[in-house]
């Protein structure tokens, strides 16, 4: 794999795990817009460097959430708990009610990441080929983005992620099931969930990023164990070890920054602009594969 495609790839995956676009379908879709559009002639990474990438946002996600990850496990295992924010140092000690809340939300992730679990392992071999048709991708692209736009409608945006409850994450945790197929997007669908459960756009992207941390984390591992027992899939072929860590290192500085950025966006903003280039992104490559396809 070419240097430079490693390291675009990097920023893509890391802007695109967490924006609601769909990182999977950005890796499948732009090697072959670049090969059809005739700027250089990229093959599709497979999901064997997709894995590679999901593995630099994890630890993105690990970075940025470490404080409440620890606050979260505390409160779930009985130590001594205390409540500080991801970006500053200022902690005070949780109430009863609190703890509890958080030893809640760790169980519910658990369960919510279920669905999502089930359906990687049982959809395996579709995710790795006919789930990566461009049509497919581009088609998911527009309808979720639909679906984004009934959810920013019809939310009251009044939950807070502390009053999130067992039918609120199994929600959640079913909708992220369908984010095995490119297009969905995880973030997005995840984010959506939380909106038609009327939790505010922020807490939606927080729970969205803390249910992402063991599935990205599962696949990763997952992954590794296959390619270690069977070696590659067939067609496919490892990247250089140089594009191997700068995919990882781009896409853990890139998520980290992306992150950041999507969780003050939504402190004030709506999802418009994703719904808006979802669409126009897919119908682009609708109309790039039907000329492409017949124009012979």
């Amino acid at each position: 794999m070419p240097i430079l495609e490693a390291i675009i790839l990097g920023i893509v995956q890391g802007l695109t795990e967490f924006l609601p676009v769909s990182s999977t379908a950005h890796l499948a879709l732009i090697p072959w817009l670049v090969t059809r559009l005739g700027l250089a002639n990229w093959s599709d990474p497979g999901l064997t460097f997709d894995v590679a990438l999901h593995a630099g946002t994890l630890f993105a996600i690990l970075f940025y959430f470490w404080r409440t990850w620890i606050q979260i496990l505390r409160a779930a295992f009985g130590g001594t708990v205390v409540r500080f924010s991801e970006t500053s140092d200022n902690v005070r000690d949780l109430t009863p009610e609190e703890q509890r809340r958080e030893r809640q939300l760790l169980w519910y992730m658990i369960a919510a990441t279920i669905p999502a679990a089930l359906a990687g392992a049982l959809l395996e071999k579709r995710i790795e080929t006919t789930f990566r048709a461009p049509v497919l991708v581009a088609s998911m692209l527009i309808l979720v983005a639909l679906v984004m736009w009934l959810a920013e409608r019809a939310s009251r945006f009044q939950k807070p992620l502390p009053q999130i409850t067992l039918g609120d994450a199994m929600t959640v945790g079913v909708l992220q099931a369908f984010a095995v197929i490119p297009g969905v997007s995880r973030s997005g669908i995840t984010i959506t969930g939380g909106l038609f459960r009327n939790f505010t756009r922020e807490a939606a992207a927080r729970f969205s990023f803390l249910l992402s941390t063991p599935i990205i984390a599962g696949a990763a591992l997952f992954k590794l164990h296959h390619v270690m027992k069977h070696g590659l899939p067939p067609g496919e072929t490892a990247p250089g070890a140089a594009a191997f860590v700068a995919g990882i290192v781009i896409s853990a500085l890139v998520g980290y920054a992306t992150i950041a950025f999507f969780l003050r966006y939504l402190q004030t903003r709506t999802l418009t602009v994703f719904i808006v280039y979802r669409i126009l992104f897919g119908i682009a490559v609708l109309l790039l594969w039907h000329f492409g396809r017949y124009s012979g």
